[in-house]
């Protein structure tokens, strides 16, 4: 665990590269503050032996007892001022540079979750991912900054301390620091214990977060089949779960900290049981004494705050840990970098589309044993119009999902143009293929942002788009037109007026191939009417390859493609596929009687 943990930490440390200056300052400040503080009690001690007339610092030999008093006194508030300004001054650029790179950690992450396939999305639910990019990346923070330097800056403290107390008095302080040793060790097993249960603690948090999250997102499912009373059973179990864990992590923690304080408090005593006898002998003064028992107090903060922040960095570890596995899913899906002559070089993106494609011999699935789509072969001229039709699970939507490249086929070639899809750099691959889906999703925001997205339409333009496609009833009907606000996921439009902003934002990228699922599902039979007059335009010149289950939009294209378990089983136009009287002419008829969809 401890190779794996340096090795990860060693990886995010590329993100403290433009912090070297700001580091290399706060670590110049541990010093001069661990000597700041190590030298109070020496001069408490000083001042004590000044008083009882006892053996000093040959500094103070020579001046009277009154003025050596009064220079302690001065010296002290001195180093109280110089350690408090130069521990604001490092804490402040501490937490200043943890806020930084937990910063661009947090931006990675989301660029990397952004980035892996929807196969890696399937199985990771969305409050997992959600606790790795807040309190993962939180937890890392607080270990930044007040964590991973702190326990430099008790060690440096331990050092300077140890060091006087042996020149001070070398009996009493190897004494005190033999103590330490089984102290030190104790407190490592319970932080290894600790380190368990932290992780438990966040897998417990993740859970708890999807869960509440999936209730959420599915509340009216819930509210109309009346699942509150069971799901609120369930998602009080996992509050159980997640309470129990952290119970453990409260039990290592404060066993921690009260063996700390029993330990302290037996070296407190130890020193005043042997310095008396020492000082009762002769052998050491009260001034020494007093000196060595604020020493073993010190001595014991430092490994008290140490026990604290180790719990903190644990808990930070269990982060790094987290957040690396995330890190550490490869991305499936990228350009691919080919090697011509043994010369590197990334494909050109593709120019002057024409709109051809063909899917050689592909296979795919998701699951080894459970096939979606087997050897599948076929070619779409460009300016070609296909319907893809079949019963449900056959595989339509993951040919389409194959074709943006959202998979990768574990079999055969994909061909746009003549060019292999993996060879074409995504950006432009994805500028030519227009979406629409039947589950049109719709970011918070108002509705000129969600038609734009990644274009640069103006108002005007997107006003114009919107007419031509029949959608000037629907801006009038909105609020504020194209400033209207959209609530999350498009919540206060219905699903008819989400395809049509589907329909909009796909027409304004002018796409050369155009992929619809089912685009107007939802729509009433007026609106689809009218809408289907825009399409028409819409479609023209342009490679369509649509998903429908009316007859209506199925016998107007050039052919059809009929899938049965991710294999192509017919293809032809509606004449010729009734006429062959197989599955199309069966679905057919049954969608004829109002039995079923195609």
């Amino acid at each position: 665990m401890a190779k794996n943990d340096f090795r990860r930490v060693k990886k995010l440390g590329r993100y403290l590269k433009k912090e070297k200056k700001r580091l290399i300052l706060i670590f110049l400040i541990l010093l001069p503050v661990a000597l700041a503080g190590a030298i109070q009690p020496l001069l408490v001690g000083q001042a004590i032996s000044i008083l009882r007339e006892e053996n000093t610092i040959s500094f103070f030999d020579n001046l009277s007892s009154e003025s050596s008093i009064r220079l302690i006194i001065g010296i002290l508030f001195i180093t109280v001022l110089f350690r408090l300004g130069l521990q604001g001054f490092q804490s402040y650029n501490i937490q200043s540079v943890g806020q930084r790179l937990t910063a661009r950690i947090r931006n990675d992450l989301f660029s990397h979750s952004m980035s892996l396939s929807l196969r890696f999305h399937d199985k990771m639910p969305v409050g997992k991912l959600l606790t790795r990019l807040t309190s993962d990346v939180d937890a890392l923070s607080e270990v930044f900054g007040s964590g991973a330097v702190g326990v430099l800056a008790d060690f440096v403290s331990l050092i300077v301390i140890s060091i006087t107390m042996i020149l001070i008095e070398w009996r009493l302080g190897i004494l005190l620091l033999i103590i330490q040793i089984p102290v030190t060790l104790f407190i490592l097993w319970l932080q290894k214990c600790y380190r368990k249960q932290n992780y438990k603690v966040r897998e417990e948090l993740s859970q708890l977060n999807a869960n509440f999250q999936e209730n959420l997102q599915g509340l009216e499912v819930v509210q109309m089949f009346r699942r509150q009373a069971l799901n609120g059973q369930n998602f009080f179990e996992t509050g159980t779960n997640y309470k129990n864990a952290v119970n453990g992590t409260i039990f290592y923690d404060s066993s921690i900290s009260a063996f700390i304080e029993w330990i302290s408090l037996a070296a407190v005593a130890l020193v005043i049981s042997l310095g008396g006898y020492m000082v009762t002998s002769g052998t050491m003064g009260l001034g020494t004494l007093t000196t060595f028992i604020l020493y073993s107090q010190r001595l014991f903060e430092p490994l008290r705050q140490l026990a604290e922040r180790f719990t903190q960095i644990q808990g930070g570890l269990t982060a790094v840990e987290r957040i690396s596995e995330l890190l550490e899913n490869k991305i499936e899906i990228y350009d691919q970098i080919s090697n011509k002559a043994e010369n590197l070089k990334i494909t050109n993106p593709i120019e002057n589309v024409f709109g051809e494609v063909v899917f050689e011999n592909v296979s795919f699935f998701y699951r080894q044993d459970e096939p979606i789509i087997s050897d599948l072969s076929f070619k779409i001229k460009p300016g070609e119009h296909i319907a893809l039709v079949g019963p449900t699970g056959s595989g339509k939507t993951t040919l389409i999902r194959l074709l943006c490249r959202l998979y990768e086929p574990q079999k055969g070639n994909i061909y746009i143009d003549g060019k292999n899809i993996k060879n074409i750099p995504l950006d432009s691959l994805r500028k030519q293929l227009g979406v629409v889906l039947q589950d049109t999703f719709l970011f918070s925001g108002n509705v000129a942002d969600n038609l734009r997205l990644d274009s640069s339409v103006d108002d005007k333009r997107l006003k114009d788009i919107c007419n031509e496609l029949g959608l000037g009833n629907l801006l009038r009907k909105l609020p504020d037109g194209l400033q209207t606000y959209i609530r999350e996921r498009g919540g206060n439009l219905s699903s008819g007026e989400r395809q049509l902003l589907s329909i909009a934002r796909v027409a304004i990228r002018e796409p050369k191939v155009l992929i619809m699922d089912e685009a107007t599902a939802f729509m009433d039979p007026s609106t689809e009417a009218t809408l289907q007059r825009d399409l028409d335009r819409l479609l023209e010149k342009r490679t369509a390859l649509v998903i429908a289950h009316r007859l209506a939009t199925i016998e107007s294209s050039d052919r059809i493609l009929v899938m049965r378990k991710g294999k192509l089983v017919e293809q032809g136009t509606h004449q010729e596929l009734r006429a062959l009287g197989g599955l199309y002419s069966q679905l057919a008829d049954l969608q004829e009687k109002g039995l079923t969809k195609i």
